[in-house]
Formats: structure tokens, C-alpha cells, sequence
């Protein structure tokens, strides 16, 4: 969790947004007593060539003023590292590591914002690395810029891996595995897929895969036309076996380093192309793959409009998250 400098009154519905590349993707839900989630509203909003200002109003329009949020920035605005954890106190951690990744930044050590976690428990083979999510500080100060336009109370900034994370533990939970190892991989746009790597109630294995370019249209991850392009034969195309080995590569270093993990299975997320790829997967990489189904968790998110679905399931793991955790 990235550290919020301020909070304001908490209301009553818990808003999930993301606010990249000039466009709001936001998840209203409301807890119920069996524990789920229900999604009340939901949608994409581009800022297009209104001002910040017309914005705003357009937002205010649709109910967001005033609201408890909590914000997950997407992959493309922040760096997740794994280092080897700094033989220092707990709380001299942050620093260390900001010493310690300097030279890995994409920008100068003074101008981001860092938090991390210990990779896997702490406590097993592999342990003593962390996971470190470091982020501009421009880029939170347009969150910021934002939050105060329309006086939302933000709880906390969170990532999306960690997101992907509490999605998988959920489902592990409600299916009596949490001691299995769950693999997830969220295709949320048609240039970046993300794999995850969850068990014993924490985030073991994170990569984020490029998409060759080509092998999903745009059509195949948001449906935003009527139909569907034809499904490409992924068995003839050099393109999708590319992936494949490199999604086999991350499966392998899983099991090199951590040895104990055993396994259970990977979902899929793809859009409308899920049941396709996760069929298609299973018989390339030998492993039972499922899609990922994330309508019992998060009711009401099925009505949400298949155009959107893809921008919004990513958020939904945010309102899961426990303060027991790290980021």
C-alpha cells in the first residue's frame, strides 16, 4: 500500500477507481453480511478533449462526489521490483530498499513513492526477498489532483498485483485450498498480461508478459463491437506459441525457487475469448486451467456492460484487501 497523506469521513459504498492515460475506470459495491460484494454502478469514463474542470462536473454527474475511495494504480504506473530484503529493522525497511533499487528506477529515487512486502511468507525456501512497488510522485499528484476535485475520503492506493492476489486467495477460500498454490492470468488490455502466483495467503510469483502484437484485437478483450473477430487457430500461430513458452518459462522458475509449492491450477481472465484461452492453455501447458469466474465473490458484476468488464475486474480485488496485509 502506497501511504495516503490524508483522510477525510468515510460514507457509506466503497468506490474502486483507477484514474491512467486520462481515463477513469471506477467500481461502485456495497458489503453484504455473507461477505460478498455487491456492485452497485460501474464504468469507463475518458476525459476526451473535455477540461479537467468539465470532467470533473461530468463525474459528479454520475454520483462519485463525496465518496470512501481507494485507488489501484495499473501496471503501467509504477515499477514492481523483487530485491533481496536489507538485513535492517522492519521499520528501516522502506529506506533501505529505496537505497537499495536506485539504480533500477526509471526515475530518480527522490521523485517516487515506495512501499513493499516480503515475498511469499517470510518464511520458507526463497524467503528473505521483497516485493517493491515504487511509483512517480507526478503521477499520484494527479490522483491526488483528482480526489480533491471531487472530495473523496481515499483509504488507500494499492497495486494491481496485489488486487489479482486477494481475487485468487478469495476464490482459493471459498473453494477449502488456501494451502494450494493458484496461478492467475488477467489479460486486461491487448499489449500486457499479468500472472500471479498466490498461496498460504500470500503473493509468491509475480511477471508481467508482453502480448505480441496481433494476437488479440482489441474487439477480443473489451467486446466493444457486436461480434467477435473469428477465434485465431492459436495451435498454427508462431506468435501465440511465443507466449506460451514464455508463460511455461515463468511457470518453471516458480517451481525452481519455490520447490515446496505445489501447484493447483491457473485461471484465466481474457474478456469473452476466456473459456477459448483457458481450453487452449490447458493443452499447451499440461495444467488444469479454468477461466476466471469472479460472480460469486462480486454480485452484480456480470450486468456489467462486456465492454467494460475487462477495465473493471482488475479493481475488484481492492475491496478484499485486509489491513493484515502489506501493499
Amino acid at each position: 500500500m502506497l501511504r495516503w497523506p490524508f483522510k477525510r469521513p468515510a460514507s457509506t459504498d466503497q468506490l474502486v477507481v483507477s484514474w491512467s492515460d486520462r481515463t477513469l475506470v471506477y467500481v461502485l459495491a456495497q458489503l453484504r453480511p455473507d461477505g460478498t460484494y455487491q456492485v452497485t454502478q460501474s464504468g469507463v469514463e475518458h476525459q476526451g478533449d473535455d477540461s479537467f474542470e468539465n470532467f470533473v462536473r461530468r463525474l459528479q454527474g454520475l454520483g462519485l462526489k463525496g465518496r470512501t475511495a481507494q485507488v489501484m494504480l495499473r501496471p503501467v504506473q509504477y515499477q514492481f521490483l523483487q530485491i533481496e530484503a536489507p538485513a535492517v529493522t522492519p521499520e528501516e525497511l522502506r529506506s533501505a530498499a529505496r537505497y537499495q533499487i536506485k539504480d533500477l528506477l526509471e526515475a530518480h529515487v527522490d521523485d517516487v513513492t515506495l512501499d513493499v512486502m516480503r515475498v511469499g511468507d517470510g518464511q520458507q525456501q526463497g524467503a528473505g526477498h521483497l516485493f517493491v512497488a515504487a511509483a512517480s510522485n507526478e503521477m499520484l499528484k494527479s490522483i491526488i489532483e483528482l480526489s480533491d476535485a471531487l472530495q473523496w475520503s481515499v483509504r488507500v492506493i494499492d497495486i494491481q498485483e496485489a488486487s489479482q492476489r486477494n481475487i485468487q486467495l478469495a476464490l482459493l477460500g471459498r473453494e477449502g485450498g488456501r494451502l494450494m498454490a493458484d496461478a492467475a492470468l488477467v489479460f486486461s488490455d491487448e499489449r500486457q498480461v499479468l500472472l500471479t502466483v498466490s498461496a498460504n495467503n500470500e503473493l509468491y510469483y509475480s511477471r508481467r508478459l508482453e502480448l505480441p502484437a496481433g494476437l488479440f484485437s482489441s474487439a477480443d478483450l473489451s467486446n466493444a463491437t457486436p461480434q467477435l473477430s473469428t477465434p485465431r487457430d492459436f495451435e498454427a500461430d508462431p506468435l501465440a506459441q511465443r507466449f506460451v513458452m514464455e508463460l511455461q518459462r515463468s511457470l518453471d522458475a516458480l517451481r525452481r525457487t519455490w520447490s515446496f509449492i505445489r501447484l493447483d491450477g491457473m485461471r484465466v481472465y481474457a474478456a469473452e475469448r476466456s473459456a477459448d484461452v483457458s481450453t487452449w492453455l490447458g493443452q499447451q501447458l499440461g495444467l488444469r486451467v479454468d477461466s476466471l469466474n469472479v460472480n460469486a465473490l462480486f454480485p452484480g458484476f456480470d450486468g456489467i456492460a462486456s465492454a467494460q468488464q475487462a477495465s473493471c475486474l482488475p479493481l475488484l480485488g481492492v475491496l478484499l484487501r485486509t489491513e493484515s496485509r502489506a501493499l
